[in-house]
C-alpha cells in the first residue's frame, strides 16, 4: 500500500467537494455536527463506522470509496476468489455448474472452508468458495430425491452465507447484497429453516454498513428462530441474531433496544455454555462479552468499553478473528478515552491473535492514524506497526 494513500477523512473531503456540498450541508445530511465533519476531514477525530456509513449515504456513494477497500498490498498476490465470485453472481439463474462430489464430501469441504475463516485464513476460504458453490449447484441439479435436493440446497444456503461473510471480511461490500439475494433464493428450498432467518439477520447487518440502522429487521430473525424447538444449534443461531440486533440498535443510537437484546443473548450464551460452531455463529458466553464491549463503544461510552474490554478474561475457545475484533474495539475505545499508548497495545494484541483480519480492517487504519496524531514523539512500536500495516508511518 502506497505511503501516499489518502486517509478516510481526506476521502470524505474529496467526495464532499465533488458532490458540491459544504461541510455544514454534509453535516445536516449525515445528522452530525459541522464541527465533527470538520474534525474528521482534518484528521483530528477518527471516522467511526457509523460516521462512515452516514457520510457515504449522504454523499450517495459506496462506503468502500471512503475506506479504500478492498485493500491491496505491495508484494502480495491478488486475492483469489473475488473475480470468480463476481462471475458466479453475474451468471444469475444459469450457473455454470461443476461436477458434484457426494454430499457428504461437500459437507466436509464446507466445514474446512469455515474452519479456515475462523482460523484467520480467510484468503484460503475465499479462494475455495466459488468452486464449492458450483459443485453444490451441480449436486442440486443431479439430486434424484426430495431429501437429497433439500440437503443440497441447505449446503447452498450455508455456502452463500459464507460467501457474504467473506465479502465483508475482505471489504468487497458490493458483493454482499447479491450474495444475500442468492441466499434468499436457495434458502426457500433448503431442508433447514434457519437459513431463511439468517438471511434476514445478515441483511440487517449489511444495511447498517450503508447507513440504515434497521434493528427491527434483525429482531425479526430472532423472533422466527424462537419458533423453532430448542437445541444447541437453534440457541446459537438465536443468540447470534440477538447480538446482531444489539449492534445495529447501538449504532443507530437506540440504547434501550441494544441493552434488551444483549440481555436475551446473555441468557442464551449461558445456556449454550461454550463457543458453538453451528451455523457459523461461534456463539457463546465469550461472544456475548465481546458484544457488550462493542455496544458500549457504539453507544458512545468509550471509557466503559475500554475498561470492560481490558479487564474481562475471555474464554479460551473464542475464535482468533473475533478476539482480534474485540481488541480492535478496545484500541478505539482507549484512543477515544485519551490513552493512545494503551490503544496501540490493544492493536498489537489484535495483530498477535489474527494478523490477516487485523491488517485488512479499516478501523485499524483509522485508529493507527489517530494514535500517530496524538503522539508527540513517534515510538518504535508505532513505526513498526504502521510499517506492517502498510500505512504512512
Amino acid at each position: 500500500m502506497s505511503a501516499t494513500t489518502p486517509d478516510i477523512g481526506q476521502r470524505i473531503a474529496t467526495a464532499r467537494k465533488l458532490a458540491g456540498l459544504t461541510q455544514f450541508q454534509l453535516a445536516e445530511k449525515a445528522n452530525y455536527s459541522e464541527a465533527m465533519v470538520q474534525a474528521v476531514e482534518q484528521g483530528k477525530k477518527p471516522a467511526s463506522p457509523r460516521f462512515i456509513a452516514s457520510a457515504a449515504k449522504a454523499l450517495s456513494i459506496e462506503p468502500e470509496l471512503l475506506t479504500g477497500q478492498p485493500y491491496h498490498f505491495d508484494n502480495e498476490k491478488p486475492l483469489e476468489g473475488l473475480p470468480e465470485l463476481r462471475a458466479l453472481i453475474a451468471e444469475g439463474t444459469e450457473v455454470i455448474v461443476a461436477p458434484p462430489a457426494p454430499l457428504s464430501e461437500l459437507e466436509a469441504d464446507l466445514a474446512q472452508i469455515s474452519k479456515w475463516y475462523w482460523d484467520d485464513k480467510g484468503a484460503k476460504s475465499l479462494a475455495a468458495i466459488p468452486t464449492f458453490l458450483r459443485q453444490v449447484y451441480g449436486a442440486a441439479h443431479a439430486a434424484n430425491s426430495v431429501h437429497d435436493r433439500g440437503r443440497a440446497y441447505t449446503l447452498l444456503s450455508a455456502g452463500w452465507a459464507q460467501a457474504e461473510q467473506l465479502s465483508r471480511r475482505f471489504g468487497a461490500l458490493t458483493l454482499s447484497v447479491p450474495c444475500l439475494d442468492r441466499l434468499d433464493a436457495v434458502a426457500q428450498h433448503a431442508d433447514d429453516p434457519v437459513y431463511a432467518a439468517k438471511a434476514t439477520q445478515k441483511r440487517a447487518r449489511v444495511l447498517m454498513y450503508y447507513g440504515t440502522f434497521d434493528s427491527g429487521r434483525a429482531a425479526r430473525s430472532a423472533e422466527r428462530l424462537a419458533e423453532l424447538p430448542d437445541s444447541e444449534p437453534i440457541l446459537a443461531a438465536r443468540g447470534s441474531a440477538h447480538l446482531c440486533t444489539a449492534i445495529v440498535a447501538a449504532r443507530g443510537g437506540d440504547r434501550p433496544t441494544a441493552r434488551a437484546h444483549l440481555r436475551e443473548a446473555r441468557e442464551l450464551g449461558a445456556r449454550v455454555g461454550h463457543e458453538s460452531p453451528h451455523y457459523g455463529t461461534k456463539f457463546g458466553p465469550g461472544n456475548v462479552t465481546i458484544h457488550e464491549v462493542a455496544v458500549a463503544l457504539e453507544a458512545g461510552d468509550p471509557e466503559q468499553a475500554a475498561r470492560l474490554g481490558s479487564s474481562t478474561r475471555l474464554p479460551a475457545d473464542v475464535s482468533s478473528p473475533r478476539l482480534a475484533h474485540h481488541w480492535q474495539d478496545v484500541a478505539r475505545a482507549w484512543l477515544l478515552s485519551g490513552d493512545p499508548a494503551r490503544s496501540l497495545q490493544a492493536l498489537n494484541m489484535a495483530r498477535k491473535v489474527a494478523p490477516q483480519q487485523t491488517r485488512r480492517h479499516p478501523q485499524v487504519r483509522e485508529t493507527v492514524r489517530m494514535i500517530a496524531e496524538a503522539e508527540r514523539r513517534r515510538t518504535d512500536s508505532l513505526t513498526a506497526f504502521t510499517s506492517w500495516l502498510g500505512t504512512p508511518a
